[in-house]
């Protein structure tokens, strides 16, 4: 049941706005946080820019802020938001000087798509786990590669900082949040108001199970992927995907690693790995979700999932009953501080 904190100050929740802000990025987990107050008297929202002043966002539209960043105050949580710019544009001297001061001024840091750019830039990352907007991975990770990006998370919790994949991954990190401060029943409420899920199943290779990687490039590759998608659970080699595209394995095999940056093996594995996650996301169990995907066994599966992520299939499987912001396995521990 919700808690009654009529007679509590509400938690400032901070969002840095710039010129360039994709508009979903903050006006979504902004939503989340004010529709929550029909639940729990629990937010306010403050948007802030560097300078104070407004800014144009991705749609074309000017937003004015409440003050700058250094006028701000103390914040319980700061958003940064992301852009379809790229960093070098969007994240300027001015702005990493006012995502720096709001780092030191909260309680926890978040960060939605491209705005994990910043926190990056900023040395926030480092040693840290993050993710981003599936098409931002592969360059964060480049980047930064003090940052463990994982790429297929809708979001992610590393102690006191959060980061989640864009767009409307940013409505399922603030539901997370209003879980961690009120309770699942407040966040199920939000969710039912917003009429959104409580917790979208799955990781962002739901969207597509190459969206994580690059795409086949040529007919040969795709005929080989398009069979293994048909039927993942199938006894698949690289001799009968081969034949199947009428090519030599070594030629299929350079093939896949130059167009896929995986072997057939691999992508055979990638494929059968997010099929078991997806039939144990529907609530199947490990042992339908091991059939489905061609494991053949539930323990080999239970292998898979402790290999890729340390845990086993049906403790993953627990995770997704709430947002999972209460199961997150790491401790609280204090913001680094910024570098320069």
């Amino acid at each position: 049941m919700a808690t009654n904190l009529t007679e509590q100050p509400r938690r400032r929740v901070g969002i840095l706005l710039f010129d360039g802000v994709k508009m979903l990025d903050f006006a979504g987990p902004a939503e989340v946080f004010v529709e929550a107050n029909q639940a729990v008297s629990g937010y306010e929202v403050v948007l802030v820019s560097a300078d104070g002043n407004s800014v144009q966002t991705s749609i074309g539209a000017r937003v004015e802020v409440a003050c700058a960043a250094a006028d701000a105050g103390r914040f319980d949580t700061v958003v940064i938001p992301g852009s379809e710019l790229p960093p070098s544009t969007f994240a300027t001297p001015e702005v990493l000087a006012a995502a720096r001061r709001l780092s030191w001024n909260t309680r926890r840091l978040a960060s939605i798509c491209s705005g994990a750019a910043i926190l990056a830039e900023l040395g926030l990352l480092d040693g840290r786990r993050a993710t981003t907007h599936w098409k931002f991975a592969a360059g964060l990770a480049r980047r930064y590669p003090a940052v463990t990006v994982e790429p297929d998370a809708i979001f992610v919790r590393d102690g006191n900082l959060y980061s989640s994949a864009g767009v409307a991954a940013g409505v399922d990190l603030a539901l997370a949040l209003v879980e961690e401060d009120f309770g699942a029943d407040a966040a199920r409420r939000v969710a039912q108001l917003l009429v959104v899920y409580m917790q979208r199943s799955g990781g962002q290779s739901q969207f597509s199970a190459s969206l994580t990687g690059p795409a086949p490039r040529s007919p040969l590759v795709r005929k080989a992927v398009d069979l293994i998608c048909a039927d993942p659970a199938f006894p698949h080699t690289v001799q009968t995907l081969a034949d199947h595209a009428c090519v030599s394995v070594r030629h299929l095999a350079r093939l896949f690693r130059a167009e896929l940056e995986r072997t057939p093996a691999e992508y055979l594995a990638f494929i059968r790995f997010g099929v078991a996650r997806d039939m144990l996301h529907a609530g199947n169990s490990v042992t339908e979700a091991a059939m489905a995907a061609g494991y053949g066994s539930a323990e080999a599966l239970r292998r898979a999932f402790v290999a890729r992520l340390g845990i086993s299939p049906r403790k993953y499987q627990q995770r997704f009953r709430s947002t999972g912001a209460t199961t997150a396995p790491y401790p609280e521990r204090a913001l680094p501080a910024a570098v320069s």
